[in-house]
């Protein structure tokens, strides 16, 4: 009787191995805002997790799956300043499953859903750790007293590159220290100048994609995750030393936010403009220049812009979103208020900034477009969103990767800004609160 029990016990571990799925890939993505733990998959991953006490980990089960190399290398793609998590200890808790435990250096509060297979990723079991009191970044910019600043004439402090893991070198960006900005003034415009407003002005600028989302890659292998993240830092920096205007990055690393997640952060720091920086992408390697699109209500200005917007509109999908969780707040103001008058200003802000990069690069279109642009939908801040360039185009790629050429664009839009705003001042804080 005893042979026959462990002859069983034998058979059940060897069937259990034999039909034991693993785990294909497996990433990090720390960030202040939260971390992502990935784990993909040829099929769905069983799982279910829970926290332990004292002291506190959070624990997740792989059910049908097997320890592996891949799950073995997790603990070393756990930086040290992750601000939630610890590298895990991975192991065979009973046959045909996997646990992995984290130890928290804070209190969290993690989301935990399946990804069906997007883009090239196929199943994905994702794990977002958000801290238990979300950071407030208006909190964040108000305790850089701007105001201050301004009224004692003292620059800003000096921004710091945010750590990023794409290993190419466009990704790491020190913004060059310049006592004063000074625009060439364009070719067909009058030198811009600055807002005449009576308080700060605050810039939202959007990094597209970034974390899971790569967004196009060029043929030389180069992410336009990497491209705007670059970009965009280097206008921070010059934003930022504009007396009056301060910008606020939506995305300061390498890391995902969902589109509606981008307008929410843009309205939480009470945003007067909102800029997505993008890079363009077409299966023919002659396609080139520079382009800037606005939001429509009534269906694209052409069949490309409309492509366009379905392309970027599916970064959800890619990135990944947990559907389960809703923001009923941010969709009720995004299908009620009317957003015509804010759609009117984005495209006299679009313009100005088309006018601007015209100066520096080929225009694709030379007019600002329209179309559904998820990411552009505030019903309350002029937004643009700006494809830089044609990342599939090798010349034009090579030029996105240089930092003179970011430079440049940097430049062109914060000009495109300047002149916007001398002709556009944004209401005073109390205005605002009364309309």
């Amino acid at each position: 009787m005893a042979l026959i029990a462990a002859v069983a016990t034998c058979l059940f571990l060897i069937s259990t191995h034999a039909f034991a799925d693993t785990v294909l890939a497996s990433r990090v993505w720390p960030a202040e805002e939260y971390t992502r733990v990935t784990f993909e998959s040829a099929t769905p991953i069983k799982h279910q997790f829970f926290f332990v006490k004292d002291p506190e980990r959070l624990v997740i089960e792989l059910e049908g799956m097997e320890v592996n190399d891949e799950l073995r290398a997790l603990a070393a793609k756990v930086r040290d300043d992750d601000p939630y998590l610890k590298p895990p200890r991975v192991a065979v808790n009973r046959p045909g499953v996997v646990r992995i435990v984290f130890d928290l250096k804070t209190e969290v509060k993690p989301q935990v859903f399946p990804l069906a297979p997007a883009g090239e990723y196929k199943h994905r079991l994702v794990m977002d750790v958000y801290p238990l009191v979300p950071k407030d970044p208006l909190l964040a910019l108000l305790k850089q007293d701007p105001i201050r600043d301004m009224a004692q004439g003292q620059p800003p402090a000096p921004v710091a590159p945010a750590p990023t893991a794409a290993p190419i070198e466009v990704a790491k960006v020190e913004v060059p220290e310049l006592p004063v900005l000074k625009l060439d003034p364009g070719k067909r415009l009058p030198p811009a100048r600055g807002p005449k407003v009576d308080r700060l002005v605050i810039v939202a600028i959007d990094a597209g994609h970034g974390g899971e989302d790569p967004g196009a890659r060029g043929r030389g292998g180069t992410h336009e995750k990497d491209v705007t993240l670059a970009i965009a830092k280097r206008l921070k920096g010059r934003i930022d030393q504009e007396p009056g205007m301060r910008a606020v990055m939506v995305r300061d690393g390498d890391y995902f936010i969902p589109l509606a997640g981008r307008v929410t952060k843009a309205r939480r720091v009470q945003a007067d403009l909102f800029v997505s920086i993008h890079a363009d992408a077409w299966v023919k390697p002659d396609a080139r220049g520079s382009s800037v699109f606005a939001l429509s209500e009534r269906g694209a200005t052409s069949a490309a812009a409309r492509m366009l917007a379905q392309k970027e509109n599916q970064s959800d999908l890619i990135g990944g979103v947990n559907l389960a969780v809703k923001d009923p707040v941010l969709a009720k103001t995004l299908l009620d208020l009317s957003q015509t008058a804010t759609i009117n200003d984005s495209m006299k802000l679009g313009k100005a900034v088309l006018g601007e990069i015209g100066d520096i690069n080929s225009l694709h279109k030379q007019s600002v477009e329209q179309a559904g642009f998820a990411v552009l939908k505030s019903p309350d801040i002029p937004s643009i969103l700006v494809e830089t360039a044609f990342i599939s185009n090798p010349e034009e790629e090579r030029r996105l990767k240089d930092a003179s050429y970011q430079d440049k664009l940097a430049n062109a839009i914060l000009g495109g800004i300047k002149r916007y705003l001398s002709n556009n001042p944004p209401l005073s804080r109390n205005k605002l609160a009364a309309n």
